[in-house]
């Protein structure tokens, strides 16, 4: 593995594992650094599939105590236990139906730096329009979202479909719209992320299993690295940053992303 492929690997595993968690689409951006730094992995999209695994072990790793929580009040049947796993399962599964339905279609036809770039500057307007109008939140910590709440979120989720809307970004925002504090919000997003993004995983894999190639193993395991190594760093100061400043931040950074975005594949 020359130096040069070296550098560029662990950028976009940086730039997954930074971008996964926050309002701003890590599909979006990992398809512009692949396009700006000529990066190509190994065939079937095996290195994005796995970088992306990467950074949903940092969130595991990262709230462990409350998923070990959560999976010892399960066997012992405990409220909260319970309310808060059945939270995030309704919320899995607007995403997951729509997932299997649309799959194909979303792959073929929505994966373009065009689509990106358009969708990172509606995204941040979005954001912009929801801090201001949000109301006071009547949800201020995780045990306390409901199944309606729930679905809510999980068919804002459905949004993300589409590159450089944001996972994130529409669950986050999803919450806000149905009165979620900023922390719960965040937090609610990435409890949501580990069954959306392992259930994601697991279906490209089906879907793809004939084109898959393990070659460049090199590559994936740096990839995967430096995912998980950028999200563990970054999730403990976004949930702390936005709980004080908000996410308005992260709109304008869309927006501006996005406006580059778009001259520079006017100017190709």
């Amino acid at each position: 593995m020359d130096l040069t492929l070296i550098w560029k690997t662990v950028l976009i595993g940086v730039v997954e594992g930074l971008t996964e968690f926050l309002p701003v689409s890590s599909t979006g951006h990992i398809i512009l650094a692949e396009e700006v730094l000529n990066f190509r992995g190994p065939p079937g999209k095996v290195f994005e599939i796995v970088i992306q695994l990467g950074a949903i072990l940092a969130i595991c790793f990262l709230y462990r105590a409350k998923l070990w929580t959560t999976a010892t009040g399960l066997l012992q049947r405990e409220p909260l236990a319970l309310r808060f796993t059945a939270a995030v399962v309704v919320a899995f599964l607007p995403a997951a139906l729509i997932g299997v339905v649309a799959h194909k279609y979303i792959k073929s036809v929505l994966f373009s730096p065009w689509v990106v770039a358009v969708a990172l500057i509606v995204g941040g307007i979005a954001i912009l329009v929801i801090e201001r109008l949000a109301q006071r939140p009547r949800i201020k910590s995780l045990d306390e979202v409901d199944l309606k709440t729930a679905l809510y979120v999980g068919l804002c989720q459905s949004l993300a479909m589409v590159p450089g809307v944001s996972r994130a970004g529409a669950t986050i925002m999803g919450a806000r719209v149905f009165r979620v504090d900023r922390a719960t919000a965040a937090e609610f997003s990435f409890f949501l992320a580990i069954p959306t993004m392992i259930g994601a995983t697991v279906y490209d894999l089906y879907k793809n299993w004939t084109s898959l190639d393990w070659h460049g193993g090199g590559v994936i395991a740096l990839g995967f690295i430096a995912a998980f190594a950028s999200a563990t760093l970054v999730v403990g100061p976004f949930v702390r940053f936005i709980s004080r400043h908000g996410f308005g931040v992260f709109a304008w950074y869309r927006i501006a992303l996005g406006t580059l975005a778009l001259i520079l594949l006017a100017l190709r």
